[in-house]
């Protein structure tokens, strides 16, 4: 930890080594300043100014749920495969075709599947995790996915059919799928992703029916701040929490799928290279780690809703994933649980740069040359990829740095392939 702000009705914890943007620590210090926010603010050394809540930011709360201090892209998290491959058994030409043939498979950007995908890789409804105030609903036992939905579960009900048509798919901005050499020696998959409009849609719902309602309420806490709350005994809670469940168990299942999918296209262009089955490219278990949500968890001997937007569990031995830029080394990490940043660390690099303004003041020449010169096979085309670019982002040794207390590293994941949305 490198700087606490006491100057709010509760502290700011940065892990920060330099000043906070202007816009971020505004959201920080209103977060410290809400009557139901626990302890303290915790702040990652990837933060920025996010909605309401700065990325890169946790909050615990003592009943009540904030949506906005979760996301829109609820569930958004990463996942890794380490394969058996070693770096020279990957060629620069395999890698191309591999990539070439993940496009294929994997829609990107706004694009969603052509046919709806079977029923069967969509999520159970689940109410692990969701606080039970004594009315949550038993669910049929069998497998029908709409037939044990309780009727209150709107957005999802409506959005379902939908995404039939998303899971499977990567979406923009940061998002990514990346192969990478690791200081292991292996050859690992990354897929950065979430619940696609599903989780949009859950979260504008449900933190305009929050603005409605603390209008209503004449709640103390200002609109401006873009933090309205739903208590947790209400209905209007638990709907979300049922919802938000949902969409987090959506986005593993979107990243399983197109991990999947990875898995299956390099097991393809591989074959050709070996003399046997049992010489075949083998993956682990795949790691995940969402990184926006809410959870119930004992802090400090009390139960509270522990808020992550844009950062990830780090309790003690849990295996997490942050990821750099484009250019840039990432990390499997390993949580130390550390108590002040309520066992949570940094989900990324974050963003040093709006897009706009990587848009405006980055040099196109200059980034491509960064990742031509490291050998990567990127995704710059043009002045409108620049917003995510290596210069649009903050130095993960750095960040790495500063949360040396929070996790240890595991592996070290430099970029050889990369595709963005």
């Amino acid at each position: 930890m490198q700087q606490v702000i006491s100057t709010e009705k509760i502290p700011i914890k940065l892990w920060l080594d330099d000043d906070m943007e202007e816009g971020a620590l505004a959201q920080a210090k209103n977060l410290a300043n809400l009557p139901f926010a626990f302890k303290w603010i915790a702040i990652m050394p990837d933060s920025h100014q996010g909605y309401g809540m700065p990325i890169g930011g946790v909050m615990a709360t003592k009943g009540v749920i904030v949506p906005n201090a979760v996301g829109v892209d609820i569930g958004c998290g990463m996942c890794a495969v380490k394969t058996s491959l070693t770096e020279t058994e990957l060629d620069t030409d395999t890698l191309k075709k591999i990539m070439g043939e993940i496009r294929k498979v994997v829609p990107v950007g706004f694009k969603h599947q052509k046919e709806k995908q079977d029923e069967s890789l969509m999520p159970l409804m689940s109410y692990q995790g969701v606080v039970d105030i004594g009315n949550t609903p038993d669910l049929d036992s069998g497998d029908s996915r709409f037939d044990s939905y309780p009727p209150d579960l709107k957005i999802v009900k409506e959005q379902y059919q939908s995404a039939l048509k998303q899971i499977g798919t990567l979406g923009g901005g940061n998002h990514f799928i990346e192969i990478q050499k690791g200081s292991d020696g292996h050859i690992w998959i990354m897929i950065h992703s979430g619940s696609r409009n599903i989780g949009y849609q859950v979260a504008e719902y449900y933190n305009k029916l929050a603005i409605k309602l603390n209008e209503r309420w004449h709640s103390s806490v200002p609109t401006a701040w873009e933090l309205a709350f739903l208590p947790i005994g209400s209905k209007e809670a638990q709907d979300y929490l049922r919802e938000m469940q949902y969409c987090v168990e959506f986005a593993l299942a979107n990243r399983k799928l197109m991990m999947d999918r990875v898995e299956d296209v390099m097991a393809e262009e591989l074959k050709k290279y070996y003399k046997s089955l049992d010489e075949q490219v083998t993956f682990e278990p795949m790691i995940n780690i969402a990184h926006n949500y809410a959870s119930l968890e004992n802090h400090f001997g009390e139960n509270v809703w522990v808020h992550r937007k844009g950062a990830t569990l780090a309790r003690e031995g849990t295996i997490g994933i942050i990821p750099g830029s484009q250019g840039t080394k990432s990390y499997i990490v390993k949580g130390k649980g550390n108590q002040d940043s309520f066992m949570s660390c940094s989900h990324g690099a974050g963003r040093r740069m709006g897009r706009n303004q990587a848009r405006k003041e980055l040099v196109l020449a200059d980034e491509v040359k960064v990742l031509e010169d490291k050998g990567i096979i990127h995704s710059i085309r043009g002045i409108k990829e620049l917003d995510e670019a290596p210069g649009a982002y903050k130095d993960i040794d750095k960040v790495m740095s500063n949360q040396a207390d929070l996790v240890d590293i595991l592996v070290e994941l430099s970029p050889l392939g990369v595709i963005k949305g």
